[in-house]
């Protein structure tokens, strides 16, 4: 019997894969038969002989550039690109407290990653006539916390952007592109967060998720999602089975988003 999903004979790149739910989804590809070329900024243990793994600065045009030739020189082309990475540095204090430099910063490693290793390797998928595209953005874009992610949130709104104008451009030539849009995430450094949190308020580690889940509105789930759960959803995008979806956004947020 065929298996309901499966990756085989894929080759895929997916950013920022050696923690969290980048990590999830490329352990998740390589189960389901995909070839995985992954990056980082640095090279973690165990990673930095493998011929699957390249350290590139990618909020750096030269990084990006450097992942795309290794692409082609490793995969000899790709069929799915996963644009897992992003995060912040900005600091608390509202807008005003957001210098150029910080927006930069944002811009930097949020949108142009995927615009830039997007410029370099969809034209082939382009001459090929398939591919997909993923790009991981944030429910911070529609639910932004002014106090402290307003350039992240801007950043990622951005690149949800990008990406529908993209997928209007070449899903007529084949290619797939689709958005993932995650909400607060159980990752190693969430755990870390919600037990400096907890500890803070002289609770644990369910008192500091409490606080997490309140700033945010709440999460009617009540716990935020696993990095399987986002990296299952990237999964099934990647994969044959979802052949006919191209251009939509899929939110993982356990309802934390109010609105239709």
């Amino acid at each position: 019997m065929t298996p309901f999903l499966t990756l085989t004979g894929k080759r895929a790149l997916i950013t920022s894969g050696t923690r969290g739910a980048g990590a999830a989804t490329v352990a998740l590809f390589r189960e389901l038969g995909a070839e995985v070329l992954t990056s980082a900024r640095t090279s973690p243990p165990g990673h930095e002989a493998g011929p699957l793994f390249v350290a590139a600065d990618l909020t750096t045009a030269e990084g990006c550039d450097a992942l795309a030739a290794a692409v082609r020189q490793r995969l000899g082309g790709v069929d799915v690109i996963v644009h897992m990475l992003g995060g912040s540095s900005a600091p608390a204090g509202g807008f005003g407290a957001l210098s150029d430099a910080t927006w930069h910063r944002e811009l930097d490693l949020n949108l142009f990653p995927a615009v830039r290793l997007d410029r370099a390797l969809v034209p082939n998928m382009v001459a090929r006539g398939s591919g997909t595209v993923i790009h991981v953005t944030s429910i911070q874009r529609d639910l932004p916390l002014p106090e402290a992610t307003t350039a992240y949130a801007a950043a990622k709104a951005a690149l949800s952007t990008y990406s529908k104008s993209l997928s209007k451009e070449v899903s007529p030539h084949g290619i797939r592109v689709v958005r993932v849009s995650p909400g607060w995430i159980e990752t190693e450094a969430a755990v870390q967060l919600a037990e400096r949190l907890g500890a803070e308020s002289g609770g644990g580690i369910e008192e500091g998720r409490r606080r997490i889940m309140a700033s945010l509105g709440g999460i009617p789930i009540g716990r935020p999602s696993t990095p399987l759960e986002v990296a299952s959803l990237i999964a099934f995008l990647a994969s044959d089975r979802a052949g006919s979806i191209t251009g939509s956004e899929f939110v993982i947020d356990g309802g934390t988003v109010p609105t239709v």
